[in-house]
């Protein structure tokens, strides 16, 4: 359970990020760059005193997640299924949101992903098992007549822990509570709600290439960078250089982007000696809508930190 002075914080990072978000809603249309939103979302962030939680990912169609622009992309919207999904924090202490924009005709996506949303939001309260919110999710999802993504989920938000435990499934799980997959919420906790919704499989698979990466645990960090110094593969002072950079953003996700440097040999070797992870692109087999709020969970209910006021 959070204290009322970290609290303060997630919300003032809701607040940003709200903000943030209803403008660049705005941006999403037919023609419009993908680079150049991704730009305004992160930089905006920056000019209203917050951090940025993770690069800005802007998926498109059958893409579900993990998708950001490259450094000299030049693609624009078409007649698209837009998920914008973006965070900021204060101090580490994160709010995560995304919403989807149709500019084609795929309203029943959209429609499904954010009511399973505003379904499971009005259950969550202090002592509610997960697995509740997962069966209101996946109920909601199917009397859309479309398919929860399986292998995406909600999950808790830790300082500079973007994806923390616990996870909430979009699919409801037979014996869950009995198998121990479900956790009791807690007053004070704070989590993110993300149903994902698709015309396709409902299950997502890596395809593509990866532009978002992150240092991994700084628990084994240390041992990890005498093993790399340690091998002649990673002594190059251009990786070196690249680590120093990226041990900025703490355990934080980062976009290929925002580095300088040679890069792809950088990160490549990085990664081999296990001091990054790299994210690929998400993608199911159809189209996939994407909805999600951050909320403190209350001994009644939850305060959603991600949505402007009425």
């Amino acid at each position: 359970m959070a204290d009322n002075d970290i609290l303060e914080k997630y919300r003032e990072a809701g607040r940003i990020l709200t903000e943030v978000k209803d403008n660049a809603v705005k941006r999403v249309k037919v023609g419009a760059s993908l680079l150049e939103l991704a730009e305004y979302i992160e930089s905006s962030i920056k000019d209203e005193g917050a951090g940025v939680a993770f690069p800005a990912n802007i998926s498109i169609n059958e893409e579900a997640a993990h998708a950001t622009p490259s450094t000299n992309d030049k693609r624009v919207f078409g007649h698209d299924l837009v998920k914008l999904d973006i965070g900021a924090h204060i101090d580490g202490y994160i709010a995560d949101t995304a919403v989807t924009i149709d500019l084609g005709s795929n309203q029943q996506l959209v429609k499904a992903s954010q009511a399973a949303l505003d379904a499971a939001i009005e259950i969550i309260k202090a002592g509610i098992n997960t697995s509740e919110i997962s069966e209101i999710i996946d109920k909601t999802i199917t009397s859309f007549g479309v398919n929860p993504v399986v292998n995406l989920a909600g999950h808790g938000l830790e300082q500079y822990v973007p994806n923390a435990p616990p996870l909430i499934l979009n699919k409801k799980v037979v014996m869950m509570k009995l198998l121990k997959i479900g956790v009791n919420l807690k007053e004070g906790q704070v989590i993110a709600i993300e149903p994902f919704t698709s015309s396709g499989t409902g299950r997502v698979y890596k395809a593509g290439h990866a532009e978002i990466f992150s240092l991994l645990d700084r628990k084994s960090i240390r041992s990890k960078i005498f093993s790399l110094l340690d091998r002649k593969s990673i002594r190059s002072s251009d990786a070196r250089i690249v680590l120093e950079e990226i041990e900025t953003f703490k355990k934080l996700p980062f976009a290929r982007r925002w580095l300088k440097g040679r890069l792809d040999m950088s990160l490549r070797q990085l990664e081999a000696a296990g001091i990054i992870r790299s994210y690929p692109v998400l993608k199911d087999r159809g189209l996939v809508s994407q909805s999600e709020d951050t909320v403190i969970v209350t001994v009644d209910g939850c305060e959603v930190i991600t949505r402007s006021s009425p």
